[in-house]
């Protein structure tokens, strides 16, 4: 098939790469120019474990294309794929402005039936919106083409996106006509041949069905983590606590682990925009509220668990920090744990010596740009030279099996503060270490 995706960002950029790999002609569009001169210079925006590899072969194969011009791409293309931004707007609420703006375009360009799927991730009736955008300039054109609006929702895990795009869970699809339920049954065949995983359903519901997928996955990550406060408070250690219903396979392992909170590019929007859909319609969301709430308040308490065993003036501490990304495998640090500890102990007047395997650039050059005190690594063991304690935010591999005794070695006392409980199984108190992790302390 020929398929053109607007957006080259991270969904844009993955599912474009990933159908092109399955033998489609895909162009990827964008309106950022030096982003697209990046990428005909093979050089990838976001890092994706993967990504790089597919993109520089389907481009040698002449499956996968990039361009600025939306009106080229979609001259001979049979579906549009919309993946441009939904930042969050100040009140909660997704933008939609670049997902309108793209259906304006499309139907002042369009000249023959396409199948239009909106593949970020938007409100429900947003398909309605897009729809409602494409037929008023094509009733501009006084021209009548006939065109489907689609939604399919992605459910792309950062780090692993590459392997959830090739081997779905499930594809969901909200389509009105059995012509672009057909056509997209045909696009996804090759990626869900070993059983079947197409859902068709309508519109609104494959709408809702991705802001109600992320807000479930949140809530568990938010119950684990009051477990594990509760935990802390009554002497439980919420270790033992999450394989005790971890074993029930109503419940299951998956995202039952206590930590500093959920950050990343979905969950956070996702579950704001969700509370905002509810207001908007009449209807309080109590629950969503709190999962928002819990996970606002435990992306302070690796901090606060410094502070008590430090003190509140932590002038002349310096601290080694593990870990910038919201998660291992991205560079990603959109509302990542990281942020909210190092700026809550920098304030307080300590230095903190950061190294993260990927998330460097972003923290320099956006996230932490202004933040003073901060002295950035290029490996490891470096940022615990001279310093006071180890500061573990992200589980990246390299950091799952550290030599203690260079630990120790490196840092002034052994304390270490683990916000993913990566260590809990190394009986590190018997090492001489002062260790303190989420849910037991």
């Amino acid at each position: 098939m020929k398929l053109t995706v607007i957006g080259t960002g991270y969904v844009g950029l993955v599912s474009g790469t990933c159908f092109s790999e399955m033998g489609n002609k895909v162009t990827c569009v964008d309106i950022d120019q030096e982003k697209i001169n990046k990428l005909h210079q093979g050089i990838i925006p976001i890092y994706e474990p993967g990504l790089e590899k597919m993109v520089l072969k389907n481009v040698e194969k002449g499956n996968l294309f990039f361009t600025t011009k939306l009106e080229e791409a979609i001259e001979e293309a049979e579906i549009v794929f919309i993946a441009v931004g939904t930042p969050m707007g100040e009140d909660g609420s997704a933008d939609l402005q670049y997902v309108l703006s793209v259906a304006k375009e499309i139907g002042q360009k369009m000249n023959h039936r396409l199948i239009v799927v909106d593949k970020s991730t938007v409100p429900v009736g947003t398909a309605d919106k897009v729809k409602a955008a494409i037929q008023a300039e094509l009733d501009k054109r006084s021209v009548a083409i006939e065109f489907d609006m689609v939604s399919n929702p992605e459910f792309l895990k950062e780090g692993d996106a590459i392997n959830d795009f090739m081997k779905p869970d499930r594809v969901v699809i909200g389509a009105e006509s059995d012509y672009a339920f057909e056509k997209m049954r045909q696009l996804y065949t090759p990626f869900t041949m070993s059983r079947e995983r197409f859902i068709a359903m309508d519109v609104r519901s494959a709408e809702m069905t991705k802001y109600a997928a992320n807000a479930m996955l949140a809530t568990k990550i938010s119950f684990m983590n009051e477990m594990a406060n509760i935990c802390e408070r009554v002497g439980a250690d919420v270790n033992n606590v999450r394989v005790g219903i971890g074993s029930d396979s109503r419940i299951g392992y998956s995202f039952i682990y206590p930590g500093a909170g959920y950050g990343g590019s979905c969950f956070p929007k996702d579950v704001k925009a969700l509370k905002k859909i509810a207001e908007e319609n009449g209807y309080e969301a109590q629950l969503i509220r709190s999962v928002e709430e819990v996970n606002n308040r435990q992306k302070y308490v690796i901090a606060e668990k410094i502070i008590k065993r430090f003190g509140e003036d932590l002038t002349g501490k310096t601290f080694g920090l593990w870990g910038l990304a919201f998660k291992p495998e991205t560079d990603d640090m959109r509302e990542a744990p990281a942020i909210y500890v190092v700026k809550e102990l920098i304030k307080r007047g300590a230095k903190v010596q950061v190294y993260d395997p990927k998330a460097m650039e972003e923290a320099q050059h956006f996230y932490l740009k202004d933040v003073e005190n901060i002295v950035y690594k290029n490996a490891k063991y470096e940022v615990l030279e001279e310093a006071d304690a180890l500061i573990l935010l992200t589980e990246w591999k390299e950091f799952r099996s550290p030599d203690f005794s260079e630990i120790e070695k490196q840092l002034k006392i052994p304390v270490i503060f683990d916000g993913r409980n990566q260590y809990n199984s190394y009986n590190l108190e018997e090492r001489g270490f002062e260790y303190y992790q989420i849910g037991k302390n």
